[in-house]
């Protein structure tokens, strides 16, 4: 193991990110860049500092014939966590299939979000006599389609998980990668950078400018004029489920780099902070699906209850911010 192999597998195993490891040795995030892509090397003095700082020797550091022989991390409960080496052909293949598995997730999300517009649509038409049927034909053919469309998405999920059941230790688990894989990582990251930056602008546009249609409606129709008003609600669904595939893809592509950088969410510190807050988790969500389908299907305001899977996202977040407070102070 060279020193550049080195210093990537005693950052990661802080939970540093290169920023905050440049910080602590006072140099550029380049620099440090180009000391674990091997492309430079520190001096004396620089190479003391690292030593104090991991509490190694600077022949460890120096000498290639040393390697870390640890097989496992101790995280700050004193549990002992399995380290996974990410081989070179194992990072392009994880990269490959999680760009798939984005397209899948994100088209999955779509069609649950397009999933009520039929059945508004043929309500609608019903009800203004476009449609020559009874109210309990559409009403059957419209939730039949509905549910189509959700078994079809959760299909979509099943299917989308069980092809990257290899790869989930990504999430909570250590990881080590081979010499060269992060510089690769980085720059398959920075080419796509520009692409990743045009789906989000594109994805929050369209979410932000999707009641354009409702309020175009009001202003040049006026209220009253209910199939004006379906068409508007459809179109929103539409933008929204557009903007959302747009969102979800892009997003799931960028974690895909962050993953086997180990940073952002998937530093060692987050991954141990994860593994504790699965089963909130998992309870968490599940009352929000519960929520979120019983109150659609018991007042049919498919159009309005979206609202509560961006709202349950944002309080998610408050309460494991306030679960990290509350472990850091008892800590």
């Amino acid at each position: 193991m060279i020193f550049a192999d080195k210093l990537i597998d005693l950052r990661k195993k802080n939970g540093w990110s290169q920023e905050e490891l440049a910080e602590k040795l006072e140099v550029s995030r380049q620099t440090i860049s180009k000391w674990e892509g091997a492309l430079s090397m520190p001096d004396l003095g620089r190479m003391l500092k690292i030593a104090q700082l991991f509490g190694v020797t600077t022949d460890y550091l120096i000498k290639d014939e040393q390697g870390l022989t640890e097989a496992t991390v101790t995280d700050e409960d004193g549990d002992e966590n399995p380290v996974h080496r990410i081989s070179m052909e194992q990072a392009v293949d994880f990269l490959h299939m999680r760009d798939a598995y984005a397209g899948r997730i994100a088209a999955g999300v779509m069609l649950c979000i397009f999933s009520p517009i039929i059945l508004i649509l043929l309500c609608g038409a019903q009800e203004e006599g476009r449609l020559a049927v009874s109210e309990a034909f559409v009403s059957g053919l419209g939730v039949s389609i509905l549910l189509v469309m959700v078994a079809l998405a959760v299909g979509i999920f099943v299917y989308s998980g069980l092809k990257l059941s290899a790869y989930e230790f990504f999430e909570n688990e250590a990881v080590e990668t081979d010499y060269g894989v992060d510089s690769m990582v980085r720059e398959r990251r920075n080419r796509y950078a520009s692409k990743h930056t045009q789906l989000l602008i594109a994805g929050i546009t369209l979410c932000v400018l999707c009641s354009v249609p409702l309020f175009a409606t009001m202003m040049f129709i006026g209220e009253g004029n209910e199939w004006a008003e379906l068409l508007a609600v459809a179109a929103l669904l539409f933008m929204v489920g557009i903007g959302v595939l747009c969102i979800v893809r892009t997003a799931i592509v960028w974690e895909s780099f962050r993953m086997l950088l180990e940073e952002g969410d998937y530093t060692r510190e987050h991954k141990a902070e994860n593994k504790r807050n699965e089963a909130i988790a998992a309870i968490y969500w599940g009352l929000t699906t519960a929520a979120f389908l019983g109150y659609s299907f018991v007042t049919d305001s498919w159009e309005k209850s979206w609202i509560i899977w961006p709202v349950a996202g944002v309080l998610y977040g408050v309460l494991v911010a306030v679960l990290r407070i509350v472990r850091k102070n008892r800590g």
